[in-house]
């Protein structure tokens, strides 16, 4: 008989956030744990065969086997690109000197 742990799967948005806690058979891997949290009924739109996860914010692969104590976050995909914002936000800080 196989042992079970104690893991967390997170998923979040602006307005609605959902933390649930199951035990899951050693050897579950991340994609098993996210069908088996149920945690698709609370938000549809998560395609557990294509999430992007991460345990504890270090991004993760689906077949990553769970450990004792993980918690594994679903990402939600950016909006825009860090990079990009960055860059116009500079613009615009240049553009406010140049006119002082």
């Amino acid at each position: 008989m196989s042992q079970t742990i104690d893991i967390e799967v997170v998923y979040g948005l602006p307005h609605k956030q959902v933390l649930l806690s199951l035990k899951v058979p050693e050897g579950t891997s991340i994609e098993q744990c996210i069908k088996l949290s149920g945690i698709v009924k609370h938000f549809p739109e998560i395609v557990p065969s294509e999430a992007v996860v991460g345990i504890f914010s270090k991004p993760s692969k689906l077949d990553t086997i769970v450990q004792q104590g993980d918690r594994i976050e679903i990402y939600r995909p950016l909006i825009a690109d860090p990079k990009e914002m960055r860059k116009l936000r500079a613009e615009r800080a240049k553009k406010q000197a140049d006119t002082k």
